[in-house]
């Protein structure tokens, strides 16, 4: 079958790695795509968000099966746009459609869900522009620190942790009445703090059956030590340690299948991947949000786990035959290492040359923010590539990842060098 990506990043380029494998696939294409996924499919110039165009190329490249990388198609409701056109309604879509989609598209709406089926989550309320003064009011009735979230899409940046109250007055102030993050921040919802670890657990779901892939655990902030500002992600490990089968049992029970039965309890059909993001507090799961799609970087160390025929998984989904499948994963530990541009999450220039990408012999590259230009590899975003490395354990998978970094170089390139360290320094204390 002829298949399209949609998406052109890290986690796209993965996909198409994937897809490319599969004897299901004959033709591969990748709208927008990067510099990577052009060396194993077709890359096409098409936003993911421009449904006629993307429907009108998917009727005549003859494409069977559109996989959506990001949340904003998904969000915006590329699923529904293809059911309700007869011409283009026996296309899969492997995603959810836009009301399975609102529980990343707003978190107010994720929130009231979990509420409604008893998944634990932290203690919450919704604040909009007219209710300023009640949300003031909120936030001096709780402790610090704080979490202020915008309701809507804010490109991950939506999310701001407060130390103390004047800051957090001040920040709710800057999201509701000054727009901080546009018509993302129309809605807050301020939340209580939740300490603990965080890890990302990854569920594929035909809405009836669910297969819980490996979980990850990802590291958003600038830098070393987890400091600094947040980012789309600098790194990523699989499987986690402390994700013991006891803890993952408790996922199970208490967070994924009050999903899906909640998910069908409210009539709301799903397709495709549910990206919990967790905390393990004190050895109990609470859920910090939904995605609704695979995340990125975690994706870069997720799916090279995954041994089956992932373009036969997406099938069974469309069919409700996703429980007859028999997921393999390897037993082997993935770690990635995101390289971005100086300057990212500010500032930063674009059109570096990027060389050494052949010389990587000890993990794979999967490019991000690059395109070609004149023959040439260049950067062309803030997280530019990411290179994974694999071992038998965490230390050789380390090893292999940042290995690789050193072959590759630019005009001012940045990588975080403790990936990783955090879960090493637990392995040494256990």
């Amino acid at each position: 079958m002829n298949i399209l990506i949609l998406g052109a990043g890290g986690r796209e380029h993965v996909f198409a790695t994937k897809i490319a494998t599969s004897d299901l696939c004959d033709q591969l294409y990748v709208a927008p795509g990067n510099a990577g996924t052009a060396t194993i499919a077709k890359n096409i110039n098409l936003s993911p968000t421009d449904f006629p165009a993307i429907g009108e190329f998917c009727l005549k490249e003859q494409i069977q099966m559109v996989v959506a990388g990001p949340e904003a198609p998904l969000v915006a409701g590329i699923k529904d746009y293809f059911q309700n056109n007869a011409s283009l309604q026996n296309i899969q879509v492997v995603g959810p459609g836009k009301k399975g989609a609102e529980l990343e598209g707003s978190k107010d709406f994720s929130k009231r869900f979990m509420q409604r089926h008893n998944i634990p989550t932290a203690a919450y309320a919704t604040f909009t522009k007219e209710k300023l003064e009640d949300g003031l009011t909120y936030l001096r009735s709780i402790s610090a620190p704080y979490v202020l979230k915008a309701d809507g899409l804010a490109g991950g940046k939506g999310v701001v942790i407060c130390e103390n109250l004047e800051e957090a007055e001040q920040t709710l102030v800057e999201m509701l009445r000054d727009a901080k993050f546009g018509d993302a921040s129309a809605k807050v919802v301020i939340e209580g703090f939740l300490s603990g670890i965080e890890l990302s657990v990854f569920v594929l779901t035909d809405g009836e059956n669910y297969k819980v892939l490996p979980e990850a655990k990802d590291y958003k902030r600038i830098g070393e030590g987890d400091t600094g500002l947040n980012t789309g992600g600098m790194g990523a490990v699989s499987p986690v340690q402390f994700a013991d089968k006891a803890f993952m049992d408790k996922v199970e029970s208490k967070v994924i299948k009050p999903t899906i039965d909640g998910l069908k309890a409210d009539s709301i059909p799903y397709e495709g991947f549910i990206f919990i993001g967790l905390m393990n507090v004190a050895g109990e799961p609470f859920v910090i949000e939904y995605n609704v799609r695979m995340g990125d970087p975690e994706t870069q160390v997720v799916f090279p786990r995954i041994e089956n025929d992932v373009v036969a998984l997406f099938q069974s989904l469309k069919a409700k035959t996703l429980h007859q499948q028999d997921l393999k994963i390897s037993d082997k530990t993935a770690a990635t290492v995101v390289m971005v541009a100086g300057g990212y999450p500010g500032n930063y220039e674009k059109n570096k040359t990027i060389k050494g990408l052949s010389e990587v012999k000890t993990g794979t590259v999967y490019h991000a923010g690059t395109t070609l230009k004149e023959a040439e590899v260049v950067t062309a975003g803030g997280r530019v590539m990411a290179i994974t490395g694999m071992g038998n354990e965490l230390e050789t998978a380390l090893q292999n990842a940042y290995e690789g970094t050193k072959s590759i170089c630019w005009d001012d390139i940045y990588f975080r060098k403790d990936i990783g360290r955090d879960l090493m320094a637990l392995q040494e204390k256990n």
